[in-house]
This record gives structure tokens, C-alpha cells and sequence, in this order.
């Protein structure tokens, strides 16, 4: 077990000082903190760290790229999903915004010693986000939100089976006649779109329809996808479009009601995420249902095994096809 003693041997400073750095006190320097922690980090001390048991204990919620502050938005039931499980159990949940300028000046494992984080559950990290590097060495718990870190006993990955989402929205649009079916992706940049994309082409070929590849089609930006890319479906003779998720979709619905297009009648168009407005869109949208109450719940009981060094890997809930009225049979074909 490494003591703070150790960590002064170490640098050739006072145990003192290595307790003031570990404890955030403002009386060191920004540098000799920095070191002392990375120091910690180093030598395993996080460990010694979750054994002491008359310390507060503290998880947090760190989270980026998502908006979470109000119930229509994507993190709110997340966040309230495991905060339900969370703070029955005697935990204080922080939810702390991280940007990149916060994550390129101090390492995961550091900042986590430094405000006496317990573990935590991460939310819209792309995989360039700086401490994606820092979950494949990292010793403290954390379970990321539809992120996969291999071979790390420490992290684990929650989120829905979106494979099998994917696969049940093409089922749904063969069902209804559907052979020529596109595909409209934000950015590859995160690993669920990559899931998703993928996902898109293995449904195609399970079902038997052609996985052209040029019927996939991605962007960073939801403009982009839309007035240059659903275009060149449609140019391509697409009945049917799924997109990567409901946003997305949505401005896909606008776009082909502007151009003209009947929808579901002479297009038909699948969401995922289901969030709370696409009840609402005109049509009411069919999407790939995330239950995120349930995800944020299984997060926390991931965290939880993870504190107990239970080393779960991933844990995947099943996905749900909500069925609406922006599909359907193809019923007329729009004038070329």
C-alpha cells in the first residue's frame, strides 16, 4: 500500500506537502501539485485513496458535446437515472462540464485523487477527447457512455444494443417493401457513429438487401448532411432513409417536405435516440428508442461493480423500435 510518505521519498519534499497537493490547498505551486499528483498516479496511491472509509463519498458525472440541464434535452434522464441509484446509496454526484482545456492540463487519474472522486460515469466523449487516452491505463472506475476501452479492468462501457436497434429498424422498413434504403451519419468521429455505421451495413446484408456503400453518407454538420448529401439519395432512387440519430432525421423530414416529397407516402425516414419532440415533428417520427432513465440506473450499477472490483466490461440494454407515421409502405413515386 502506498503512503504519502512514499510519495515524498520519492520527490525529496515533505510529507506535508504531498498531503496539501493531494488535498487541493492553494498554498503550493500549480507546478509542484501537478507533479506530486502525477507522481500519485503513478505509484498506485489511488488505490489506498478508495479504501479509506471516513472520507466523503464522492462520484461525479463528467460530461461534454451533450446537453443535459433541462428535461427535453439528450443528458437530463441519464443523469437523473443515476443520480436515483446513486444517492440512496449515501453518494454525492457531482456533474462537472470538462472541456479540453481542463483535460489537456492535469491527467483522469489526477484530477479524480484531486477532488476525492470515488469513480465516475463519462458522457459525450468523441475519441478525440484528451482523456480518452487516459481511460486505457487508468486505475480509477469509470464507466463511459457509449465508449469501449479494451483491456482496462477499471473502465467498463453502457449504452444500448445499437446493433440490434439498427438491425430492427431495416427489418421494420423490409417488412414494408423497402429494398432500397439509405443511410445519413453525423461525423464518424465518435466510436457509437463508427457502431452505428457499421451496424447499418451488417443489418443489410442479415436481411438480404444490397450493403452499397455509397448510399451512406456522413457529416459534421446537419446542413451538410441535408442539402448536400440526402440529395444524392434521393438522386439515387432511396425509398427509405435511417439516420444516425433523431436531429438528424428531423432536419431530413424538413428538407424532403421542402423539395417536395410526401413523407411517409413517397419516403420513408427512421430516428434514433427517440427523444422527447419526435412524438411531435409532422409526421410523428419512427425512431430507435434509448431508454435513458435505464442507462443512467446501469451505469451507476456498472460503477458500483467496478468500485468492488467485479470488472464488468460492457453492459448493453436492448434497444426498442418505436414505430410512428414517418414510415410506411411506398404508395406513390415522386416525378423525377
Amino acid at each position: 500500500m502506498i503512503r504519502m510518505q512514499d510519495i515524498a521519498d520519492k520527490l525529496g519534499i515533505s510529507k506535508g506537502t504531498v498531503s496539501k497537493a493531494l488535498n487541493g490547498t492553494a498554498n503550493i505551486s500549480e507546478e509542484l501539485q501537478k507533479k506530486i499528483l502525477e507522481t500519485a498516479v503513478e505509484m498506485g496511491y489511488t488505490k489506498k485513496l478508495r479504501r479509506q472509509k471516513d472520507e466523503e463519498q464522492k462520484l461525479c458525472i463528467l460530461i461534454d458535446n451533450t446537453e443535459y440541464k433541462a428535461p427535453h434535452q439528450f443528458g437530463y434522464d441519464i443523469i437523473l437515472g443515476f443520480r436515483q441509484l446513486a444517492e440512496p446509496a449515501g453518494y454525492t454526484v457531482d456533474v462537472i462540464q470538462v472541456n479540453d482545456k481542463l483535460q489537456k492540463s492535469i491527467t483522469y487519474d489526477a484530477f479524480m485523487i484531486q477532488n476525492n472522486y470515488k469513480g465516475s460515469f463519462v458522457i459525450g466523449f468523441s475519441l478525440s477527447t484528451p482523456w480518452m487516452k487516459d481511460f486505457y491505463s487508468s486505475r480509477i472506475p469509470a464507466v463511459l457512455y457509449d465508449n469501449y476501452i479494451p483491456a482496462n479492468p477499471s473502465v467498463a462501457y453502457v449504452g444500448i444494443d445499437n446493433t440490434e436497434g439498427m438491425a430492427l429498424a431495416v427489418s421494420h422498413l423490409k417488412e414494408l417493401g423497402h429494398k432500397n434504403i439509405g443511410y445519413l451519419s453525423a461525423a464518424l468521429g465518435s466510436y457509437i457513429m463508427q457502431v452505428r455505421h457499421k451496424s447499418f451495413f451488417q443489418a443489410l446484408r442479415q436481411t438480404g438487401l444490397n450493403a452499397d456503400y455509397t448510399r451512406a453518407r456522413n457529416a459534421y454538420l446537419i446542413t451538410e448532411c441535408v442539402e448536400r448529401h440526402l440529395p444524392k439519395l434521393l438522386d439515387m432512387g432511396v425509398t427509405a432513409i435511417i439516420c444516425s440519430h433523431d436531429q438528424l432525421a428531423h432536419a431530413a423530414i424538413c428538407q424532403c417536405q421542402q423539395l417536395g416529397y410526401h413523407i411517409p407516402e413517397e419516403l420513408s425516414i427512421i430516428g434514433f435516440d427517440d427523444l422527447p419532440f419526435c412524438a411531435y415533428t409532422s409526421p410523428p417520427m419512427t425512431t430507435v428508442r434509448q431508454n435513458r432513465i435505464q442507462i443512467g440506473k446501469s451505469a451507476y450499477c456498472a460503477l458500483e461493480s467496478l468500485l468492488n472490483h467485479v470488472s464488468i466490461g460492457t453492459l448493453l440494454l436492448h434497444a426498442q423500435l418505436i414505430v410512428r407515421e414517418s414510415t410506411s409502405t411506398v404508395k406513390t413515386k415522386h416525378p423525377t
